[in-house]
């Protein structure tokens, strides 16, 4: 284990979008976060939200400059572009519903100008009779789209699928999608911020006027043969007395775990991948390069490849969540 891979905490990157609302103040007990906050950029190294460290010697440095001079050492020896971090870490807010949108895939982003951008959500909380919208109906076309924004129908178009705390769902680029009021998220996504906003429920910024659609841009990238993904349930609750690993979600870019812990728990890292934890509830410590830090709830920490391997600490029952790239 090299000495100068530590465990590496961030400042988040709060956005205020007027759609937020205030519990990732309130559930995590930050200080500094805006009155309506919709979203933190926990870990990214996307320029329209860099992560400074927070911690240890590197502090003040960006994630985005770590990858740069570290490489395959930050990233992981299988990452398509060593020096670039493919992955972007958030927390969602949805006090409102946020708007009906869709993003690029790999195939098509270059096409009009944009970053592809697959996602995951993980359903960190939401109140009673919360919704996610996945998919539109079948049979939904350009012309008939326009025709159900001059009608106001597009809601009757969508695909919902009712959630509970624990729930993962799959958003693919080229998927419509809209996260509903009442739902916090925790999300993993490829390094991106392109987002083609295709219905914006019929309501006025900040500022009293309409936000812009881009209706052209997003039929150039809906892939409609895409079937509405199904909805991962939160796994069982853990058997008192040991440490559950519980695979939510894998795909092309990310594999998304629950670890569900009651005892200490070594962990390998054999170069490939980062690994990035994300503190669903309880609090841990995690140990590695000689250094350990505490991760309370709500805490995101990233272990760079080269690691080599670190030891989490529960005080407590404790679970989080763990993504990588493989």
């Amino acid at each position: 284990m090299n000495e100068s891979y530590y465990p590496l905490l961030f400042v988040p990157v709060y956005k205020e979008y007027f759609w937020g609302g205030q519990r990732i103040a309130t559930r995590y007990q930050r200080a500094s976060v805006p009155p309506v906050c919709a979203e933190s950029w926990e870990i990214s190294a996307h320029a329209d939200g860099l992560s400074l460290v927070a911690n240890g010697p590197w502090a003040g440095r960006s994630l985005a400059a770590l990858a740069e001079q570290c490489g395959a050492a930050c990233t992981g020896t299988q990452a398509p572009q060593p020096h670039r971090f493919p992955l972007l870490f958030k927390l969602i807010d949805a006090r409102e519903n946020l708007s009906v949108q869709v993003h690029p895939n790999d195939g098509n982003a270059a096409q009009v100008g944009g970053e592809p951008k697959t996602e995951a959500w993980f359903v960190a909380d939401c109140e009673p009779g919360a919704r996610l919208y996945s998919g539109l109906k079948p049979g939904l076309t350009a012309a008939t789209f326009h025709d159900a924004l001059d009608q106001g129908t597009i809601p009757a178009q969508l695909c919902q699928q009712a959630v509970h705390p624990g729930d993962t769902l799959f958003i693919p680029g080229g998927l419509v999608h809209a996260i509903g009021a009442g739902c916090l998220i925790y999300e993993v996504q490829q390094s991106s911020n392109t987002t083609y906003r295709l219905y914006d429920w019929d309501r006025c910024d900040a500022t009293g006027h309409p936000r812009p659609l881009h209706i052209q841009q997003g039929f150039r990238v809906i892939t409609p043969t895409l079937d509405q993904p199904c909805l991962h349930p939160a796994p069982p609750p853990a058997t008192p007395g040991g440490n559950h690993w519980h695979t939510l979600l894998r795909c092309p870019y990310f594999h998304l775990q629950q670890l569900q812990l009651a005892t200490a728990q070594p962990v390998a890292m054999d170069g490939t991948s980062f690994h990035v934890l994300f503190l669903l509830a309880g609090a841990a410590t995690v140990t590695a390069g000689g250094v350990t830090v505490a991760l309370p709830s709500g805490a995101s920490c990233l272990l760079p490849a080269a690691a080599g391997g670190y030891d989490l600490r529960p005080s407590g029952p404790a679970t989080t969540l763990l993504i990588t790239t493989l």
